[in-house]
């Protein structure tokens, strides 16, 4: 018998690798095979309390709130160019660890330097006002860093939904515990010793492996001054529940069911390739996936039918190959949520016109993978169009005129992302005033980009990540108001 060695993911605290003290440990899958890859330390309520005791020592008295806002955004420079020398094992690392396919991971990591090198150069721009109150009374106002931050990232981009956290908060002055999903914790592990290596001081970045008991040690520790979270909403509203009882800082990106539109009077055929990498990169796993796909009726058919072929054409296999478009999804578990949602969507009504199955491949029977799915015949009301699916499936719905495609597009409690095809312009603008949503796309889809604002209405949450806004969230305002009078005026005089 062949006894594989697992490799070993520890903790990071204080600026070193180390087990948990309880010695507790899981295991983590590759997905694409479901063979145990990873031996992963599981962190307690004392290693919580030691992770954040380390932050809260970096941010009050160690050498990082000594750092002048332009030497620490040099080292968050650093840090850039660090991901971007080591992109190809960061990229390699994420595919094993959570599925997604390598041509993906790569593009992620092409761009994953952007954040730190932007927020690096926010860093010494963070400046407040001097308001003249009157002839004397001069207020100012002063930007200060909130203290440890807790980033709770989810599996599916980890890296990338880190560097939305850790960017802004480290340019802002905080120091940071970030928390990756269970399935997918060893980039942040690598990322925490890149940290350190970019001369970023010992216990300014910390990382904890574990579940739900991790997760709720830290967001409930009374040294952690915000949360902010990436993942589903119903764990975005027990998050903000746990925050409230100790009044900490909150930002939660939850999740999403975007809807996106196509008119008759767009270029169709780069509609149809938006419709298809908007729903299907990342093997659906994406917040932001226009999982409900609204089609003006005239053109219903032949759209629906050129997604479908679309769908077909895209290569399901081996993530680490260039040449795959699809990779697995992240676990079992999402495997089955996803079977589960095309066997609902089939009860209520809907028609599976591509997909709707895992693929016959031998080679990937061990893995979590899924076809590329287009429901057609879709009704808003179906739960396959209300609720978060987080897969490669897409709900094809038809629209006689814009009044319509608003009303449907608007008829779910999410409000993250939509997007919508056009060659008008005034109805482009129309379209993305009306949406109920924090980001809108014309003529594109799932274009993110570290300057521009992201973050949800409604039940997909609330603060922003990326661009000036980011900062905004990892900072508090202080007032400062100063008499220059002379004399001081006596209230009780007579």
């Amino acid at each position: 018998m062949i006894t594989t060695q697992l490799e070993q993911v520890q903790l990071f605290i204080n600026g070193h690798k180390v087990p948990s003290a309880r010695k507790t440990t899981f295991v983590s899958l590759n997905p694409a095979t479901g063979q145990a890859w990873a031996e992963v330390a599981e962190a307690g309520l004392e290693d919580v309390d030691s992770a954040v005791g380390a932050a809260r020592v970096a941010f009050d008295r160690g050498a990082w709130p000594d750092l002048t806002p332009t030497q620490r955004g040099l080292l968050i420079h650093r840090l850039g160019d660090l991901l971007r020398d080591h992109a190809e094992e960061l990229a390699q690392l994420e595919t094993r660890d959570n599925g997604k396919a390598i041509r993906q991971t790569r593009g992620e990591m092409a761009i994953l330097p952007n954040w730190y090198w932007y927020f690096a150069g926010a860093a010494d721009k963070l400046a407040g006002t001097t308001i003249p109150i009157s002839g004397t009374l001069t207020a100012q106002t002063h930007l200060e860093p909130l203290g440890v931050v807790a980033a709770i990232v989810p599996f599916n981009s980890p890296l990338l939904l880190s560097a939305w956290k850790l960017a802004p908060a480290l340019a802002a002055g905080n120091t940071v515990v970030i928390k990756p999903a269970p399935d997918t914790p060893a980039t942040a592990v690598r990322l925490a010793e890149l940290v350190v290596e970019a001369g970023i001081p010992p216990g300014v970045v910390n990382v904890l492996c574990g579940g739900d008991e991790t997760g709720k040690a830290l967001v409930a520790h009374p040294g952690v001054s915000k949360v902010a979270f990436t993942g589903d909403s119903r764990t975005a509203v027990e998050i903000a529940k746990a925050a409230a009882t100790t009044m900490k800082h909150v930002s939660c990106e939850g999740g999403g069911k975007s809807p996106h539109i196509v008119f008759a009077n767009s270029n169709l055929e780069q509609a149809l390739i938006g419709a298809a990498a908007g729903v299907f990169i990342s093997a659906g796993q994406t917040c932001v996936a226009g999982s409900r796909l609204l089609i003006e009726a005239k053109i219903y058919d032949q759209f629906v039918e050129r997604l479908a072929a679309k769908a077909d054409s895209l290569r399901v296999g081996d993530p680490t190959s260039q040449r795959t478009h699809i990779g697995s999804l992240t676990s079992q578990r999402q495997l089955d949520k996803v079977a589960g949602y095309v066997a609902l969507g089939l009860a209520e009504g809907a028609q599976v016109v591509a997909g709707g199955q895992s693929p016959e491949d031998e080679y990937l029977a061990g893995g979590y993978f899924y076809r590329p799915t287009v429901l057609a015949a879709a009704k808003n009301e179906m739960r396959v169009c209300q609720e978060e699916i987080f897969g490669p499936v897409v709900a094809c719905l038809p629209f006689q005129d814009e009044d319509e495609a608003i009303a449907t597009a608007n008829g779910t409690p999410y409000g993250l992302a939509g997007g919508t095809w056009t060659n008008d312009i005034r109805q482009a603008h129309r379209v993305a005033a009306a949406l109920q949503t924090g980001t809108v796309w014309v003529n594109n889809y799932r274009t993110i980009h570290w300057q521009a604002p992201f973050g949800g209405y409604k039940q997909s949450g609330y603060g922003r990540e990326n661009g000036w806004e980011a900062l905004r969230e990892y900072t508090q305002v202080k007032t400062v108001l100063t008499d220059h009078a002379v004399e001081t005026a006596d209230p009780f005089s007579d």
